[in-house]
This record gives C-alpha cells, structure tokens and sequence, in this order.
C-alpha cells in the first residue's frame, strides 16, 4: 500500500484543483492521498468527491503555519473537526495574516523596480483561498522577473529578504492543543529542513509531545540520510508516528512528485487509531484500508 500524506492544492499554494490532484494521486498508483493545504479545509469536499470516484483513500489534512521559540514550524494537522469553533477562529486569524502581508510584499517589490499588482496576483491563482508567498514568486515568473518559485525566493522573497514581510503565525503548543481538541492528529512537517532543527532538538519533542504531539513527518525530501535517522530515532524512544511525504504542489515545487516520499501503513493505522481516541468526526475518505 503506497501512502503520501502530504500534498497541496490550488485552494492553497499548488497547481491543480482538489479534484485533480486526488486524481493525479490514483493514476500514480497511490493507495491513499492527504489533501493538506495551508491553514484551510476549503478543498476538502471537492477532494472527498473525488477520492470516492476515483477508488482512493483520501485523508483530509492541514498544514498549519505556528511559532515555536522564535522559529517557524508547519504543523500537519490529520482529520480535525473542520467545524470547531476554537480551531476555526486561529485558522482564519492566521489566513488574515498572510493576506494582510501581501500589499506590503507587493510594495516592495514596486520599489525595486518591478511591477507588480493586486490585479496582476490575483490572475495568478484565481481559485486559492489563501495567498501567500508562493502566489507573489508565481507573479514575479509571469513577469518574466524569475525563472521559477526557486528563485523568487532566492532573490526576493526569503526570510529577511528584500521583499519579506513577516505575518501572524500561531503559537505551536497553543495550536497542539486545539488541533487534538477538535479530534485532530498533530505532526510536524519536515522539523530538521526549513531552518527549525536548531529548536526542535529531542528535549523539544518530548516537551512537545506531553503537549499533544502524535508523530514527525521524518522521511521528506529536505532531510538527508542522516537527519531521518536522528529524527526517527527520536520518534522511536518518545513512540511518535513516523510518517513520509511528497509534499507536492503540481509545477509549482519541482522534485516533489506524488509518491517520492510515503508512509508505512501501519504508521497511517496509527494516525486513524488516535483520530479515533480524540473523538475527530472525519475519517478515511473513499477506498477502504485493505
């Protein structure tokens, strides 16, 4: 059974519908998919239709923006009740956030020359529900500024860089306890490749851990060899789930096709095990387990 739980939609940052992506996920010959879109639950019905027609499981996700001592840290956040109201209310407080910066990442972007416009942004990706920095790099390719997202960021749009403006994330430990108290499973996402390994050292996971924590994404494209096997050994002695990820976004991030990076299945029965003890309402969508 081959298990990818972690992809993006065009409701967030990646290319292709919901729909489509859950059938770009069948045709690769995944067995079960997680729709996982930033700080949102708006492509999960059309992805839940379309999981059932396609013959595929489908696990309705969010990869959650939080701040944990200083330091960015996405949080997956596995079947949670999308209708709570607590968890509701920091989602859209930290959707407000990112669009709140948008005007001021496009000012700077003007000042140096390019132009850039709300406009022009919003032809880029008409279908997401929240804009962020992926849709400005896609702006700055359009204009022929860059050749891809890639150097957007290199150029432009990196933390601290000439076009940044920071944005609301939520508290990691305030959001642990309100993902796993809408019934949610919490992961974090890639912990050792986006700049986090130096405060999310293993005294940090069992802290975390004791605050709600179920499992660490380990296998991801940016760990290498050896910090999958640090980070699996700490899963190990704090009995975290382990689990692996495309984190595919469509054109959008290269290399990260459906399937490079999966998770074991009985890490996933584990997942659905504690969704279950938390009380989340969602489940398995589509294809049963077999």
């Amino acid at each position: 059974m081959t298990i990818d739980l972690h992809t993006h939609s065009s409701v967030s940052d990646g290319t292709a519908s919901p729909a489509d992506l859950v059938r770009a996920a069948a045709v690769a010959g995944l067995d079960v998919v997680a729709l996982t879109d930033h700080d949102t639950t708006a492509g999960w019905g059309e992805a839940a239709a379309a999981a059932e027609e396609a013959g595929i499981g489908l696990v309705r996700g969010i990869e959650i923006s939080t701040r944990y001592r200083d330091a960015g840290v996405h949080l997956l956040a596995y079947l949670p009740d999308p209708d709570d109201p607590s968890l509701r209310a920091e989602l859209d407080r930290i959707v407000v956030g990112r669009e709140d910066r948008v005007p001021g990442m496009l000012a700077r972007l003007r000042e140096l020359g390019i132009p850039v416009t709300e406009e022009a942004l919003a032809e880029v990706s008409p279908d997401n529900r929240v804009t962020g920095r992926p849709h400005v790099a896609d702006l700055l390719v359009r204009l022929g500024a860059v050749r891809d997202r890639d150097e957007a960021f290199a150029r432009y749009l990196y933390d601290g860089g000439p076009a940044f403006v920071d944005r609301y994330a939520a508290d990691l430990v305030t959001m642990l306890g309100l993902v796993t108290g809408a019934g949610g499973v919490a992961v974090v996402a890639h912990p050792w490749g986006r700049g986090s390994a130096a405060v999310l050292d293993e005294a940090a996971f069992a802290d975390l851990a004791g605050a709600g924590l179920s499992g660490i994404e380990v296998d991801h494209l940016d760990h290498d060899r050896m910090a999958r096997s640090g980070l699996r050994g700490i899963a190990a002695r704090l009995g975290l789930v382990v689990t692996g990820a495309s984190d595919h976004h469509g054109t959008g991030k290269t290399g990260h096709d459906l399937g490079s990076e999966t998770t074991a299945p009985g890490q996933l029965d584990r997942i659905l095990e504690r969704a279950a003890a938390l009380g989340s309402p969602t489940g398995l969508v589509g294809r049963e387990r077999r």
